[in-house]
């Protein structure tokens, strides 16, 4: 079966980087997009960085553009996201996600509903 596993949150300050993992077991990356998603207390899950299920396209939210950055690491089945200059505002628990269906689309998947499979998370607190 697939499973999902964040790691890499934590309490930081305002201005500091972190980087988050996602490792996946049961399946290959290869035709599957992928995103990561986050979700804060009484807020909806926004979509935060994505990769096309053919691997060559990369999008981001407008609110982290130019901070973030996701990547890949095919032989450790393995996603990132690296978040540097981290803000109060990006507080939040922090999802990795992989669609279920196979594609050779180059569309970043942007909407939760498009993923099947989720992982438990991980908690990025930023203090002011």
């Amino acid at each position: 079966q697939v499973q999902l596993v964040e790691s890499g949150g934590g309490l930081v300050q305002a201005g500091a980087s972190l980087s988050l993992s996602c490792a996946a077991s049961g399946r290959t990356f290869s035709g599957y997009a992928m995103g990561w998603f986050r979700q804060a207390p009484g807020k909806e899950r926004e979509f935060v960085a994505g990769i096309s299920a053919n691997g060559r396209v990369a999008a981001y939210a407008d609110s982290v553009e130019g901070r973030f950055t996701i990547s890949t690491e095919y032989a450790r089945n393995t996603v990132y996201l690296k978040m540097n200059s981290l803000k109060a505002e990006d507080t939040a628990h922090y999802y990795c996600a992989f669609q279920t269906r196979l594609s050779r689309s180059a569309l970043v998947r942007r909407n939760p509903n498009d993923f099947g499979y989720w992982g438990r998370g991980t908690q990025v607190t930023v203090s002011s």
